[in-house]
C-alpha cells in the first residue's frame, strides 16, 4: 500500500515544519488558550534555550553536510555518511534541531495549539521522510551505513 502523505516529500522538511507551525497558530485562534503569568516568563526562558540549542544543533549538522559536499534532500543519494559531530549521539541532528527551534518558538510566543500539532509533523518525519532517507543510505553505504546505524540510534 502507498504510504497517503508521501506527496508532501516535494515539499522541503524546514517548510513542513512552518506550515504544521501555522495550523497550530490556527488552531490557537480558534481555541485560544492562556497560560498564567508565573509559567509565562518560565516559558520565556524555556523558549530562549530551545531556541538557541535547536540552531546550534540544526546549523552544526548542516554544516557538517556541506563540508562533505552531500545532499540535505531527502530520496537524493548523498555523496558522503557525516558520522561526526553531532550525528555521533543522533542519525537526524537537523530534525532535533529543528524540533527544539519550533518547541522554543511556541514557547516564547505562549501557544499551546502548534505542540499539540507537532505529534503529528514527527510522525511523518519518523514513518515517512526518514525511512526513505535511510534507503538511500543503505542503497549507497550498505556496510558503512549499517555499523552506524546499530551505533547511533535514531533520535536519542
Amino acid at each position: 500500500m502507498k504510504n497517503p502523505v508521501r506527496w508532501l516529500l516535494h515539499v522541503p522538511v524546514p517548510w513542513v515544519f512552518v506550515l504544521t507551525y501555522l495550523l497550530g497558530v490556527v488552531l490557537e485562534r480558534i481555541f485560544h488558550s492562556s497560560i498564567s503569568p508565573g509559567a509565562a516568563r518560565l516559558s520565556t526562558i524555556a523558549g530562549c534555550l530551545l531556541f538557541a540549542l535547536g540552531l546550534v544543533i540544526a546549523g552544526w549538522g548542516q554544516l557538517l553536510f556541506r563540508k562533505a559536499n552531500t545532499t540535505t534532500v531527502p530520496g537524493r543519494l548523498s555523496a558522503k555518511l557525516v558520522t561526526s559531530g553531532p550525528y555521533r549521539f543522533t542519525r537526524n541532528p537537523m530534525y532535533v534541531g529543528l524540533i527544539f527551534v519550533y518547541l522554543g518558538e511556541a514557547a516564547l510566543l505562549k501557544q499551546i495549539w502548534p505542540v499539540v500539532v507537532l505529534p503529528f509533523m514527527i510522525a511523518y518525519l519518523n514513518w515517512t521522510v526518514i525511512p526513505l532517507e535511510e534507503a538511500r543510505l543503505e542503497e549507497v553505504f550498505p556496510s558503512e551505513y549499517e555499523q552506524y546505524r546499530a551505533r547511533v540510534r535514531r533520535w536519542f
